[in-house]
């Protein structure tokens, strides 16, 4: 990426303006993504100071099961379930309830504050709809778990539906910018997307939004896609690292460092500084080594596998948290005790349909 040419921003300056509430310009925002690496650390600092004040050292844990795989008739090119992916993936109808509620006894063992359910497809039919919502109602009957729904493009009688058997909140990403957006996906459109995120706030659930960043996308969509973000208010955003699947369209785009993937969530906090951002997909293949700095912006991550990749082993993600001197939050907001935070729990993370 082209290096700022410009006098770069005071970044704690920009800090103290993200934490009055007040809207970075748009060339402190290029400032943000193309600064030369020796400032890296400058900025982490600062976009920490913005994290600490409304998450402190707290970090969510996020579970994610792949409920229904595949058979989507989307065209998204960054998806190895789209009508158009010849990917090899595994490829299935809603898992049973017993499997699905399986995985939720599996994210509460994880102390994950919230189980992700993610069904593929455009929207669900009324079959499969009505199967979600018994599903959501027998894990809110069980567990002490908040639970996020993504399940496509929702009507907002579809929202209020969700909201009645107890969804605590949707994720429906815009993924990228609207002028970007038809180089990724021609089946939807960016307006489809923010309807539906708007479908689920009339609903009165909250709000899960975000996008994938190194999809070839310019600085200034990465700028528009975090703005968009601001003025629907969102109230959590997972930030997802491409990777690069063969037999997608995307599948040879490599635009990314870990440098680069700091900076980006960097300036989401800058833009959106008391929303939940999370690391999401991409974490271990782009930020490697650098991961535990990433939850200096950063304030969640998911634990385990993603939709059809695979994530790091959850004992490291438990150990990196430790031994960066971050805590965990549980369900109910509170810190878990320190023994809570034992490593043995992550022998129970590695989520696979066929041991459900």
């Amino acid at each position: 990426m082209t290096e700022f040419s410009g006098n770069l921003p005071d970044w704690n300056r920009l800090a103290d303006r993200a934490l009055r509430g007040e809207l970075l310009t748009r060339q402190e925002a290029q400032a943000v993504l193309q600064a030369p690496d020796e400032v890296l650390l400058e900025q982490l600092a600062a976009a920490y100071c913005v994290r600490r004040h409304y998450w402190g050292n707290r970090v969510r844990l996020h579970f994610l099961l792949n409920a229904q795989s595949g058979l989507c008739p989307e065209d998204c090119h960054y998806c190895s379930q789209s009508k158009i992916s010849t990917a090899e993936i595994e490829k299935y109808p809603l898992l049973a309830q017993e499997k699905i509620l399986a995985a939720a006894d599996r994210a509460a063992q994880l102390k994950a504050g919230t189980f992700c359910f993610v069904i593929s497809g455009r929207s669900p039919s009324e079959s499969v709809f009505t199967k979600v919502l018994e599903a959501v109602r027998q894990i809110k009957r069980k567990h002490d778990l908040k639970v996020c729904a993504c399940l496509g493009l929702l009507s907002q009688e579809q929202a209020h539906r969700l909201a009645e058997a107890g969804v605590d909140r949707i994720n429906h990403n815009l993924n990228t910018s609207e002028n970007y957006h038809p180089n990724i996906c021609t089946t939807h459109t960016f307006s489809d997307r923010v309807t539906t995120v708007k479908n689920v706030q009339t609903a009165g659930i909250t709000t899960c939004s975000g996008g994938i960043v190194g999809m070839g996308e310019s600085d200034d969509d990465i700028i528009d896609l975090a703005l968009s973000l601001r003025e629907l208010q969102v109230t959590s955003v997972p930030i997802n690292f491409l990777i690069p699947i063969s037999g997608t369209p995307l599948g040879k785009v490599q635009q990314l460092n870990p440098r680069r993937c700091l900076r980006i969530l960097c300036l989401f906090r800058f833009l959106l500084p008391s929303q939940e951002i999370r690391i999401a997909g991409g974490r271990e293949v782009h930020l490697r080594s650098l991961q535990p700095l990433g939850l200096y912006p950063a304030n969640s991550i998911f634990i385990g596998d993603y939709l059809t990749t695979a994530g790091q082993a959850a004992r490291a993600d438990l150990e990196m948290l430790r031994d960066a001197g971050f805590v965990l939050e549980a369900p109910d907001g509170s810190i878990l005790p320190s023994s809570e935070f034992a490593v043995e729990i992550a022998e129970l993370v590695k989520l696979k349909v066929n041991e459900l």
